[in-house]
């Protein structure tokens, strides 16, 4: 097998990159008292009510059971509620409390302006270059990921 230098490896620049974008993001919540994971599960929560904890989890790339403990928190500050689908009773729907909607768009206020900062630092063009770089990267990554 050969080596490759750490400076080659595009998923060493992948996380660095992600680890920044974290670490500004926890900066910004933390005074809206919410985690990265947190936030995330409000905004989608919030942009799609009755959202399956399943589905969140995967819209926030986490574990099941990491979003099983998020829920719990949100839940426990009554952020969110939880609910059996009218059809599918093991599925419990998560929608915002009017708490959370408060918190998630004191937080939204408080994250957008790190997304906003790192649009600007690239062209229109450049933009949608990375985005579609990116997006090809998850694809293949998808792709040879063993079941």
């Amino acid at each position: 097998m050969t080596s490759m230098p750490v400076s080659e490896r595009l998923g060493s620049s992948i996380k660095r990159a992600e680890q920044a974008l974290n670490g500004a993001k926890h900066a910004a919540l933390k005074p809206a008292g919410l985690t990265v994971p947190q936030y995330a599960a409000l905004l989608y929560s919030s942009e799609r009510p009755g959202i399956s904890a399943a589905a969140l989890a995967r819209a926030c790339g986490v574990t099941p059971p990491t979003m099983n403990t998020v829920l719990k928190n949100l839940q426990e500050r009554g952020l969110i509620e939880r609910t059996p689908h009218e059809w599918h009773k093991n599925v419990l729907e998560t929608r915002l409390t009017d708490e959370g909607r408060a918190v998630m768009e004191n937080a939204d206020a408080r994250a957008v302006p790190v997304e906003r900062a790192l649009a600007a630092e690239f062209t229109d063009e450049e933009r949608a270059t990375l985005v579609g770089l990116l997006a090809r990267c998850a694809a293949l990554l998808d792709s040879v990921r063993p079941d």
